[in-house]
């Protein structure tokens, strides 16, 4: 079953350890790292990835939506970020910033731009733990989903066959209720949610109920 990683950015930033504690059911947390230049936004800085990994037993992921991902890496892996995922659009020397983060010890990721073609992971595929499609345009949060990404994903996934690789399919951005299972049969691995859980309510409810419409599909599948 797709799994769901749970964006800290639209959460309540003056009660982030109640947060936390309210996603303990998640598979892993995200966290947006953004340097007001690559994106027009600001976000988290090392001290607070520390301080997440501190209150929480969950992995923890970084996405470095920053111009310069080499010289910050090693801050979030230092700070207990297990996966580091960058921009291959920021990235000057992809392959090399991919081995400089599975150097320190973690997992490596790189992340492609709603308009950025798949043919840029052709040969680096292999050295990756995880792709990551955004389904909006990176900066904000509770934006909604680009159709397009859909095929995307689908042909990512014959992709990844072609390439006889294993890396994991993650999206981000505009992931909803209503549009999860669609993504699960796309062939999406896991799937940032960002206000879809930290909005009006109980995050942990509303988690409960993305999972709840993942079940659905499953037991639909079953019944096939």
């Amino acid at each position: 079953m797709m799994r769901l990683a749970p964006s800290l950015l639209t959460a309540d930033f003056l009660n982030l350890g109640t947060a936390i504690n309210a996603i303990a059911e998640a598979d892993e947390i995200h966290l947006d790292i953004m340097d007001g230049h690559y994106v027009p936004n600001l976000s988290f800085g090392p001290v607070v990835a520390q301080a997440v990994r501190q209150a929480t037993r969950l992995n923890l992921s970084a996405h470095l939506m920053v111009t310069n991902p080499d010289e910050m890496v090693p801050w979030f892996v230092a700070a207990g970020c297990g996966l580091i995922v960058v921009h291959a659009e920021a990235s000057t020397h992809l392959h090399r910033s991919l081995q400089n983060i599975k150097n320190l010890g973690a997992d490596a990721g790189v992340a492609l731009n709603p308009s950025t073609p798949l043919g840029v992971l052709e040969y680096i595929a292999h050295d990756l733990k995880r792709v990551l499609l955004m389904s909006v345009n990176p900066g904000f949060g509770g934006q909604l989903f680009i159709p397009a990404i859909y095929d995307k994903i689908k042909k990512l996934v014959k992709l990844r066959h072609e390439w006889n690789c294993d890396f994991e399919i993650e999206v981000d951005g505009g992931v909803k209720a209503d549009n999860i299972e669609r993504l699960a049969q796309a062939g999406v691995d896991i799937a940032v949610v960002g206000s879809a859980v930290f909005g009006p309510g109980d995050p942990g409810e509303r988690l409960r109920h993305l999972r709840q419409a993942l079940g659905s599909q499953a037991h639909s599948e079953r019944r096939k």
